[in-house]
């Protein structure tokens, strides 16, 4: 497989099978290492997600909604079993639609889409109520059933591992989804849905539909037989997302962004450090939510942090993603390499200096440099504004209460990071700062059995674990008289 050349036109996966966009419109999916287009793709329009909708309506009402909880279980090993079988079609998929580094994907991201499917497939059955002693002469007791309809709106920064911490969960639900890819990765979402079918999953169970936002996705949270929308992107398309789910006042999470604090104190590793805050803000070349984008040195070591970062940055094997050895790969595409450069010329018109990078890498490809910042105030744009690429701002704290206000002072609350020896102050660090996830001495793990988000302009709601299964669920009480 190679983009020489379009590799075939995308259709829409709809009720079971390919299907072509009612308006007959198609668009460019583009290899953002080569600018090369790679398929055209069909362009969902209003009508299309509405006939997906559909779809997963009378699927929900039929075969799916019928089916055993273990049953819905064995599907999703099916299809962790069918992903392993396609792995390299995937990660190759995946590394030309959004530019990310082959090792990368294989290291983290199919592996986490394979751990979240067999996660999930084993809860499926274990989805309980509880019988409460509300009173003597009733039985009383819940039941969890599936919230219903799903619109899964997927980010193009990881496709495939954040599309499934979505569809799996609500699979083992027994929900049924209207899959929005973004437009500028689609492919791997409709590999997945081809793989579903193959798996077993009933028609309309997992719908397709690639398309812009402001159309195909305004469609989905604006339809009013949608009852949930789970949604990872930025605060802006959130809070257009929690307006058009007002209509029907269907239930919403939304993960949305970061610019997360990684703190290090004299006492620190300082070597382990430097290296986990190099792998937190240059990892899938910064297009992170939860990205170390602001690195918090004490004065005493400042210096050495800032040297030791940049010598990180400049030892970045930058080049073509499908080359195993290649460490940070593109932007997603030109219009993010554009903000990324146009966020570093703000940074240095603010006054803050550019100790290494700053640039365009290469005149091919959504290329820029890995960029390390330093002399950076608090209060500037870079240091509060989500920027999503290569380009660490380091500043600079004289002591704990200052680190703490200079960590809890931005819109984002999703992740932070907090590196010294002291145990009672990472303790109280870790209780003070507003964040999801706080770090100790670490960078960045995740994990499916892990809740999973943030609060303010991060979003609202959980992912992961078994509180995915309350993203999913509806609580129903049932009442019995039984007399005296």
């Amino acid at each position: 497989m190679n983009d020489m050349t379009a590799l075939s036109m995308q259709d829409l996966l709809i009720d079971g099978r390919r299907v072509k966009p009612l308006s007959g419109r198609y668009f460019n999916t583009v290899n953002p290492a080569t600018e090369q287009v790679i398929a055209q793709v069909a362009e969902a329009g209003v009508e299309d997600v509405d006939v997906a909708v559909r779809s997963a309506r009378k699927a929900l009402d039929g075969e799916w909604g019928h089916m055993k909880a273990s049953d819905r279980g064995r599907l999703l090993l099916k299809l962790a079993d069918l992903i392993k079988r396609d792995e390299e079609e995937l990660v190759m998929l995946e590394s030309l639609d959004s530019g990310k580094p082959v090792s990368a994907i294989r290291r983290q991201d199919l592996p986490a889409v394979i751990d979240t499917l067999v996660y999930y497939a084993g809860m499926a059955d274990k989805i309980n109520g509880q019988v409460i002693p509300a009173r003597a002469d009733a039985l009383t007791y819940t039941v969890r059933e599936p919230v219903g309809v799903v619109g899964v709106i997927i980010p193009w920064n990881f496709p495939l591992m954040i599309g499934m911490w979505k569809m799996a969960p609500a699979l083992a639900c027994g929900c049924t989804l209207v899959v929005k890819p973004a437009e500028i990765t689609p492919l791997t979402a409709l590999k997945i849905g081809e793989l579903a079918l193959e798996a077993g999953f009933p028609a309309g169970v997992v719908n397709v539909v690639p398309g812009f936002g402001k159309v195909a996705g305004q469609a989905l949270v604006d339809h009013p037989d949608v009852d949930k929308v789970t949604f990872t992107g930025s605060p802006t398309v959130g809070r257009q997302i929690l307006q058009g789910a007002a209509g029907n006042l269907k239930r919403v999470t939304l993960e949305l962004g970061g610019k997360s604090a990684n703190i290090i104190f004299p006492d620190a590793d300082i070597d382990a450090a430097v290296k986990a805050a190099g792998s937190g803000i240059f990892f899938n070349t910064g297009q992170v939510c939860s990205a170390g984008s602001r690195i918090l040195a004490h004065a005493d070591i400042y210096d050495e942090v800032v040297e030791r970062l940049a010598a990180r940055a400049k030892s970045m094997r930058i080049g073509d993603p499908l080359e195993t050895s290649t460490s940070m790969g593109p932007l997603v595409s030109e219009v993010q390499m554009n903000r990324v450069l146009s966020y570093i010329d703000i940074g240095r018109g603010e006054g803050a200096r550019v100790v290494t990078g700053g640039a365009r890498a290469t005149d091919k490809g959504y290329y820029v440099q890995p960029t390390v910042f330093a002399g950076v105030e608090h209060e500037m744009r870079v240091s509060q504004e989500e920027i999503f690429g290569p380009v660490a701002t380091v500043i600079k704290f004289k002591d704990d209460d200052d680190a703490l206000r200079i960590a809890n002072g931005t819109v984002y609350s999703l992740a932070a990071g907090v590196w010294s020896a002291d145990i009672a102050r990472v303790h109280r660090f870790a209780r003070q700062l507003k964040a999801g996830t706080v770090w100790i001495n670490t960078y960045g793990p995740t994990d499916i059995r892990l809740p999973w988000g943030g609060a303010r302009d991060s979003g609202f709601g959980r992912e992961h674990g078994d509180m995915a299964i309350e993203n999913f669920t509806e609580p129903k009480v049932v009442w019995i008289n039984t007399g005296r």
